[in-house]
């Protein structure tokens, strides 16, 4: 793969964060996707999300698969732990991982022909375990390093670059993570960096299974007339479901105002919020609401971006299984190996 480091210089009055870190120590090495690729957007949003929250980057474990789209964490969060896993299996190997240290915030980058075709089994069993971890997906509905080719994202009728028509159905893995129990889930575009900042954000923050399908153009194969997934087609067929923001604990700022208003909100940094507030159509909390609207919206030939759907409970795979919160790697022997009394006993459970 090839490798681009980038200078190591800082400017001097370059902005920091309350850990004294400016954005470029959130940075990688230098991109070589295409120019104009989709992907280095989203790049650039985790760099930008992980700044404004003060995550300290060696608390991050990024994991990867094949593809494109597997080779952006080499292009952010270059202090931080990192796994490339090989293709499809990118759940299974950052399920191991949380499994044994469940300190470190785990971020998956994935594709759509990663998720999607080869690694769908993984796919499904990381959102219905509850894995921890932010899960994005970006996607192009191509397989951009094996050019062009349509992956299971494509959409029925759509055109490649040759012209060739895709007469297979498409996988909606937003619908999919929503039936399968994610707990936060989330499409966005890879060109409204306004919306994704702050749903990149929100999944960092959430503590369970979060995803985040991100339409990213590719601009070799798949941003052309007859695309579905290119630069033009998503703009002009973007419906936004909600206005989204993360704003961190602190004293509440609290308001109340009538549905279809505006409110002017000042934050506890002197920015300016803007708040306008939806309908009573749509509820975030609603999991058979947020799929029924997505299918609805879908045959509207809309791409529904914003945040679907939220639970907030908390419940993740290791409350389900009950495990210890210490990493295993800070575990001594006498807590590993207890002896045999206790495997009689748990074998005598298990009989």
């Amino acid at each position: 793969m090839t490798y681009l480091p980038k200078p190591k210089l800082h400017a001097a009055d370059a902005p920091r964060n309350a850990l004294g870190y400016t954005r470029r120590d959130y940075e990688g090495a230098i991109s070589t996707l295409c120019a104009g690729c989709g992907h280095d957007s989203i790049s650039a949003a985790v760099v930008q999300a992980c700044f404004d929250l003060d995550i300290e980057p060696h608390r991050v474990a990024k994991m990867s698969g094949i593809g494109c789209s597997s080779k952006t964490p080499d292009y952010f969060l270059g202090n931080s732990h990192g796994f490339n896993s090989v293709h499809g299996r990118m759940p299974s190997v950052l399920t191991g991982a949380q499994l044994a240290n469940r300190s470190l915030l785990y971020l998956g980058v994935s594709g759509d022909g990663d998720s999607a075709s080869i690694g769908i089994g993984q796919f499904a069993h990381a959102m219905r375990r509850g894995v921890s971890m932010t899960y994005i997906v970006e996607n192009n509905g191509v397989y951009g390093l094996t050019k062009g080719q349509f992956s299971a994202t494509a959409d029925r009728g759509t055109k490649s670059k040759k012209g060739v028509t895709n007469n297979d159905s498409p996988i909606d893995l937003a619908a999919l993570a929503l039936q399968l129990g994610a707990t936060y889930v989330a499409r966005s575009f890879s060109g409204d960096k306004e919306q994704l900042v702050p749903l990149i954000k929100g999944a960092l923050c959430h503590g369970g299974p979060a995803f985040i399908d991100v339409i990213s153009p590719c601009v070799t194969f798949n941003n052309h007339t007859g695309s579905t997934k290119s630069y033009d087609y998503v703009r002009e067929h973007n419906a936004s479901i909600n206005s989204v923001d993360v704003i961190l604990p602190r004293a509440p700022i609290e308001t109340s105002y009538p549905p279809g208003s505006l409110r002017r909100i000042v934050q506890h940094d002197g920015s300016i919020l803007h708040l306008r507030k939806l309908g009573d159509d749509y509820d975030p909390s609603d999991r058979i609401g947020a799929i029924h609207y997505l299918q609805g919206r879908q045959a509207l030939g809309e791409i529904v971006t914003g945040l679907l759907y939220i639970d907030s409970s908390g419940h993740d795979m290791h409350t389900h299984l009950n495990t210890v919160e210490k990493p295993l790697n800070q575990l001594g022997d006498a807590y590993l190996c207890p002896g045999s009394k206790a495997l009689e006993a748990l074998n005598a459970l298990l009989r």
